[in-house]
C-alpha cells in the first residue's frame, strides 16, 4: 500500500485502488488483493453501513477512520508512505 499526493485516477496501478482515509482524506493506492484480507472487508462492510459508497464529489471511497487505524487494519508491514 501507498500514500499518495496525487489525485488522477489514471496514475492508479492496475490491479490497485485508491481510497481516501481520515479527515485529511489522505489518499492511498491499495491492491485489489486487499479485498481478501477479512479486516479491510469488516472495515468496508462498516463504511458502507454508516456511510454508504456514493461519494460523487470524493472522486473515490472515503474511509473515515485515523490514518493510524487504516495501517493497522491493513498491516503495518504493507504501508509505504511516499
Amino acid at each position: 500500500m501507498e500514500r499518495s499526493r496525487s489525485s488522477s485516477a489514471a496514475d492508479v496501478p492496475r490491479g490497485h485502488f485508491a481510497v481516501y482515509v481520515g479527515e485529511q482524506r489522505k489518499r492511498f493506492v491499495i491492491p485489489t488483493a486487499y479485498l481478501r484480507n477479512p479486516s479491510f472487508l469488516v472495515l468496508l462492510k462498516w463504511v458502507e453501513e454508516e456511510f454508504g459508497f456514493d461519494h460523487p464529489a470524493a472522486g473515490g471511497l472515503t474511509i473515515p477512520c485515523s490514518e493510524g487505524d487504516f495501517a493497522d487494519i491493513v498491516g503495518n508491514t504493507a504501508v509505504d508512505h511516499h
